[in-house]
């Protein structure tokens, strides 16, 4: 048996994204904010030699910096 939820208050510039993704997707906006709730609800489980591979990426992308705690403290 389906629900029906009401959604009150949306931003104008929220409901554009939305409505621009929903057509992106060749979806409803109806049907694109049943996907995003069941994408956001989903457990996904991550490949832990794949997120090892992105980790390697990403430092060697990064190496050149160097993030000293006086350097980090200076921008906040």
């Amino acid at each position: 048996m389906a629900t029906t939820i009401t959604v009150k208050n949306i931003p104008n510039d929220l409901y554009e994204m939305l409505k621009r993704k929903a057509a992106r997707n060749h979806r409803s906006i109806n049907n694109e904010i049943i996907s995003i709730i069941e994408d956001s609800l989903q457990t996904k489980r991550l490949d832990p030699d794949d997120f090892l591979v992105s980790i390697r990426k990403l430092r060697e992308k990064t190496k050149q910096f160097m993030l000293t705690e006086d350097f980090i403290n200076q921008w906040c």
